[in-house]
């Protein structure tokens, strides 16, 4: 499988009493789809798989086949801590049709270099589906290292790797010596970076409320290879993946950005809470220039 363009993971709306609401989550996917973007990625981070119950995430997946008909790639996480558990989302991942899922190492295990291989294989086992894996050491404390790489190796499905770890060492390093795995942007503030690398996709959470600027980022560096009209475009973004990274507000933000395009996303699961008023009014200043600033560089009026 070719992982190209802008793969959104798709926040979970919530009601009021942070149950899911699943008419909302079907206008995000409808909405995304229409804003172009690539391909959806359900139970990432964003979706606050980790809050959720095995039923809930199941159901969900099924939902977003259903919402989706096929009309995007359709990416599903396997993310748990326990491996039995990842093989029953992929299993499932199988069954409803998905078009690959997403591997990542389990949290707080620690596990070692081969013990983080052994769990992917046994979930490519379970599966047989392509995979993009996902190395988020800051969450899960462990990277995915030469060895885990290599080890993996053993089978074609391993595909693609979102790169999440904010070492730009390892982007140079899966660039040159992991050319068969597909590079894809994992780490917001050096997009520019990965797709001067080879790069062809980009996985980002903020391209729930902001899909025209990430496509327009993608177009700009990926297709046209302009690399100045790039960085004035990544110049334009920066604000906002600085406010979405500070303070440990990162899916509150994405989902006080998706209320803004007039799909109410409610609030988090807890532990977390919403943002108050000072973060959501700077979170939409910050929204507005950028919006206004990449459409001066597209109709090409930028100073």
């Amino acid at each position: 499988m070719q992982f190209e363009g802008i793969y959104t993971p798709v926040v979970t709306p919530h009601n009021d009493d942070h149950s899911i609401n699943k008419r909302r989550f079907s206008e995000v996917i409808e909405h995304l789809i229409s804003s172009g973007v690539h391909g959806l990625i359900i139970a990432g981070t964003t979706g606050e798989y980790y809050a959720q119950s095995m039923e809930e995430r199941i159901e969900l997946m099924k939902f977003a086949k259903e919402v989706n008909k096929g009309r995007l790639p359709l990416i599903i996480g396997t993310g748990a801590i326990r491996t039995e558990d990842s093989i029953i989302y992929a299993e499932t991942a199988k069954a409803i049709g998905a078009d690959a899922i997403l591997v990542t190492t389990p949290p707080y295990a620690y596990p070692t270099s081969r013990e983080i291989a052994l769990h992917g294989l046994a979930i490519d086992k379970a599966a047989d589906l392509p995979v993009m894996l996902y190395n988020y050491p800051g969450r899960m404390s462990v990277n995915m290292d030469e060895e885990t790489l290599d080890r993996l190796g053993k089978s074609p499905n391993f595909c693609a790797i979102k790169e999440s770890s904010g070492d730009i060492n390892r982007v140079h390093t899966l660039a040159r010596d992991y050319p068969h795995i597909q590079l894809s942007c994992g780490m917001d503030d050096q997009a520019l970076e990965f797709f001067a690398w080879g790069a062809r996709s980009w996985v980002c959470a903020g391209s729930n409320f902001a899909p025209e600027a990430h496509i327009a980022l993608y177009k700009a560096c990926a297709l046209e290879g302009d690399f100045t009209k790039g960085r004035a475009i990544m110049s334009a973004m920066l604000p906002l993946m600085s406010v979405l990274e500070q303070g440990g507000k990162f899916v509150q933000c994405i989902k006080h950005g998706i209320t803004m395009r007039g799909i109410p996303a409610g609030p988090p699961r807890k532990p977390l809470q919403p943002l108050n008023k000072d973060d959501k009014r700077a979170l939409e200043q910050v929204i507005r220039v950028m919006n206004t600033t990449i459409e001066q560089i597209e109709n090409g009026d930028a100073k």
